[in-house]
């Protein structure tokens, strides 16, 4: 009743989302303070929401006539909302001047409209060390000479995020090259070969294997004289650290500045009010705008606004030579196979133009056209057939059934029933309706059987392909079988000396062994993946102490598949270890020594007593541990991260990248889910079989 009383009495507010937090967040609230005090009768109400949730959040609710009036985000997804109706387009203020770049960034190619008012922006500068480097290099040339002349034993002059995407445009755009040609996506021109080409010879004066978390650490360190990043970097760079920053340089070779992508944060207008169009126009006036700056340290669009701190006009001056995020539906698609191009350059795999040549082939195949639709009429008879065939066998089960008599029994049954009917049964069914569909361009189209058909007879990646589904079925059933494998042998092994009564300590080695599998997996991975650290690791540091030489773990199948069982087969013994302790209590010893006195060796006791035992015992705990290894997504995804070449991948990981990393595939994503499913369900029944247990 509060809640509703409350909502009523805010029905005419101008509701605001976004996702801004600290400073930022402070800063907006201030503003809107100043700007309701000012207008009692137009309230403005700022409402946070994570960023992670705030894309589908509104997707889903403005459509449908909910969500906010207004709404905080960055201008990549224009071309997508203003197809949607999800944003309005708005008349450029007159109060103050706007960056051209800026306004640019909210107008379409064809559409000379206004589709938000451009709030504040971010891009990739030059950090420097001016204990190392007084002086930022103005030109590639003079960079190389820094980061040759400032190598040394662990030690660097300059270091970026050579394999992502988004740290490599700006040399892509100076060198003349960038993601889009007159004819659409165009990866493989000769300007983006030249750029790679400059950037495999910068990444090999950099460290190993960059991270923003190890930059972070090095710069602060005095390890690495220069870097490219952002403005989010102000905030972590060590206060005994004298840095500066500078527009990147320009490129020798074209007389071009290198040009990085600039992202806009922009107050969209999802709801055409006349209160919510009037704050819109208010917030980037200049007056507005200063307070953001002051208090929230962001860079605001606003020209005319001076700014007085040396790095926040660093970053004004890159703006005038930066590049808008391309608001493109195709910009999506060419993340992974860039990404996966440049992790193949940087390690050595391949050279410049093959990894051009790869990533716009990747790209091809990513963006294939949907399968035709297909009529659905049969798979609704069909749908009716099978829901009356599931009607009538429940109705023979239940026939002569003793309900009554059993419903207390029933009663206590029902909240166990329900819960997994709404989430694992529903959300099934639902996943396995969206396997028959294709999401393309926000729509939906009924396919069928299309996507399967894709999958099964590998359509879009060939049989040898690391990426098909019949090469990634292989390797999980590899690891799933090497794991397993490891974590019953260890297990049991560990089991078998803990009941030992010689050993002291029992019971704290016990505890001990038990906290790899009470950690979250995810923080286990995250510490097993910096461990496998190229040049920073644990693993090679102990290598190099005992005269052997690093290792590059995730250049090559073998080790990065060896890394993640590794990781996986940590998480994985302790389970594996309590179950065989649980079930050697209920083994008598006087079994085991009257096969001593018989002359049985300590491998025959356990072979031909102790094991037999355990088998009832252990067969359901290796059962469980496959399908939970064939599903461990958190290990691949953070350790490895499918490399080489996404040959590490397991179902579940490509399922995911089909999803959310190639062009928001959702039926085809469904599809191998289902086909997961499926292989679960034969693996379980010849395991029961197996067990000696009921089939279902």
């Amino acid at each position: 009743m509060i809640l509703a009383l409350l909502a009523s009495a805010h029905a005419d507010d101008v509701v605001l989302w976004h996702a801004w937090r600290g400073d930022e967040r402070t800063a907006l609230e201030q503003v809107v303070a100043t700007w309701n005090g000012a207008h009692p009768d137009q309230q403005v109400r700022p409402v946070f929401v994570s960023y992670e949730s705030l894309a589908s959040k509104l997707e889903a609710a403005v459509p449908r006539g909910n969500g906010p009036d207004l709404f905080i985000f960055a201008h990549e997804k224009i071309a997508a909302w203003t197809a949607d109706g999800i944003v309005l387009p708005v008349s450029e203020p007159s109060d103050a001047r706007l960056h051209p770049v800026t306004l640019g960034a909210l107008r379409l190619t064809d559409d000379p409209r206004l589709w938000g008012w451009p709030l504040a922006y971010k891009s990739l500068a030059l950090f420097h060390n001016r204990a190392l480097v007084p002086e930022p290099p103005a030109t590639t040339d003079a960079l190389l000479d820094v980061a040759r002349g400032q190598r040394g034993a662990d030690r660097w002059g300059f270091a970026w995020e050579a394999s992502s995407a988004y740290a490599v445009a700006p040399w892509l755009h100076g060198y003349g090259g960038g993601v889009f040609g007159p004819d659409g996506v165009a990866l493989d021109t000769p300007a983006n070969v030249d750029a790679l080409r400059f950037v495999e010879t910068l990444a090999r004066l950099g460290p190993a294997e960059p991270s923003g978390a190890l930059l972070t650490q090095l710069f602060n360190e005095g390890r690495v004289a220069m870097i490219a990043n952002g403005p989010w970097f102000l905030g972590e760079v060590s206060d005994t650290v004298d840095y500066g920053v500078a527009p990147l340089p320009v490129v020798s070779a074209t007389g071009r500045p290198a040009a990085p992508y600039v992202t806009v944060e922009t107050l969209f207008l999802a709801r055409d009010d006349a209160d919510a169009r009037a704050f819109g126009a208010w917030m980037v006036t200049d007056g507005a705008a200063s307070v953001r700056l002051d208090v929230g340290r962001q860079l605001v669009a606003n020209a005319d606004l001076p700014v007085t701190d040396p790095a926040l006009a660093a970053f004004r001056a890159q703006l005038d030579a930066a590049v808008p995020m391309p608001t493109r539906r195709e910009m999506g698609k060419t993340w992974e196979p860039v990404a996966r191009a440049l992790r193949r350059l940087v390690r050595g795999s391949v050279g410049p133009e093959a990894a051009a040549r790869e990533a716009q082939t990747e790209y091809a195949i990513v963006s294939r056209p949907p399968p035709a639709p297909a009529d659905p009429r049969p798979w609704w008879v069909l749908g009716a057939v099978a829901a009356l065939a599931g009607v009538a066998w429940l109705a023979r089960e239940v026939r002569g059934a003793p309900i009554a008599a059993w419903r207390f029994a029933y009663a206590w049954v029902a909240p166990s029933f329900i819960a997994m009917t709404l989430l694992v049964v529903l959300p099934f069914l639902v996943g396995a309706g969206v396997s028959l569909f294709e999401y393309h361009d926000q729509a939906w189209t009924f396919v069928g059987l299309a996507n399967f058909l894709d999958i099964v007879l590998a359509r879009d990646f060939p049989l040898s392909s690391p990426l098909s589904f019949w090469s990634t079925l292989l390797v999980t059933v590899l690891w799933t079988l090497a794991n397993v494998v490891l974590h019953v042998g260890i297990g049991v092994a560990l089991a078998m000396l803990l009941r030992e009564p010689w050993v002291r300590m029992r019971g704290v080695f016990r505890a001990l062994l038990i906290l790899p599998w009470a950690i979250p997996s995810y923080i286990t991975a995250l510490v097993w993946k910096g461990m496998f650290h190229r040049q920073f690791g644990a693993i090679n540091g102990l290598l190099e102490a005992v005269g052997l030489a690093p290792i590059s773990w995730f250049a090559q199948w073998s080790t990065a598949f060896a890394a993640n069982v590794t990781t996986n087969t940590w998480l994985g013994f302790p389970f594996m270890m309590v179950v065989t302790l649980g079930a050697l209590q209920a083994i008598p010893r006087d079994l085991e020594e009257a096969a001593e006195i018989d002359g049985a060796t300590g491998w025959q006791r356990f072979r031909n007593v102790t094991l037999p035992l355990l088998k009832p015992a252990l067969l359901p705990a290796v059962i469980l541990g496959s399908v939970w290894t064939f599903n461990m997504f958190n290990v691949i995804y953070l350790v490895s991260g499918g490399e080489p070449d996404g040959s590490t991948d397991i179902l579940i990981s490509q399922a995911y990248r089909w999803a959310f990393t190639r062009g928001h595939r959702y039926g085809y994503a469904a599809a191998y889910a289902v086909l997961i499913f499926g292989v679960l369900v034969v693996y379980g029944q010849a395991a029961n079989r197996l067990a000696g247990k009921k089939v279902l």
